[in-house]
């Protein structure tokens, strides 16, 4: 079976654009929603296209960083970020909002950027190792992360004053 490189998953949130993407945006908050993710360091908030921040992930025992940049910033329709870990590219990450009724299309989508040949080896077995996740269940994990993610965005964003 062919590996798969990218996912992504969606849900409907009961709350504008703007106020999903400004949740979604603000990386330090990437703690509370996802759930292999602990901590994010950005040095200068707001994030920006092309601002670097730090990751702290863990899963069960597993505990390792990452680093990250953003890639994309389209204020309230888009924000996507690149994650590299020991100077191998691991992941893209993203987010799109887009207006559904009174509410909120929120997708999250993820492209994996280990590539064939020995750098993506190195990142599959950094992963293995470091995150304790072969391959072939990264897909599994992330999209039960994924729905964790948005679920936990969705009840934060209908919790938010209404500007």
């Amino acid at each position: 079976m062919e590996r798969r490189r990218s996912l992504e998953e969606s849900t409907v949130v009961d709350a504008p654009p703007a106020v999903v993407y400004r949740l979604v945006s603000d990386l330090r908050n990437m703690g509370r929603w996802s759930p292999e993710c602990r901590a994010v360091w950005l040095p200068r908030p707001p994030a920006r296209a092309g601002s670097r921040f730090v990751g702290i992930n863990r899963r069960g025992p597993f505990l390792w960083p990452t680093l990250g940049r953003v890639h994309r910033v389209r204020e309230d329709r888009e924000f996507v970020f690149d994650i590299s870990a020991f100077g191998l590219p691991i992941a893209r990450w993203g987010y799109r909002f887009e207006p559904e009724g009174t509410g909120t299309r929120l997708t999250e989508f993820w492209q994996d950027l280990r590539t064939d040949g020995r750098r993506g080896r190195a990142a599959d077995l950094l992963g293995t190792v470091f995150a304790g996740t072969a391959p072939a269940r990264r897909v599994a994990l992330n999209r039960a992360g994924m729905r964790t993610t948005l679920d936990r965005v969705a009840r934060a964003a209908t919790a938010e004053p209404r500007r």
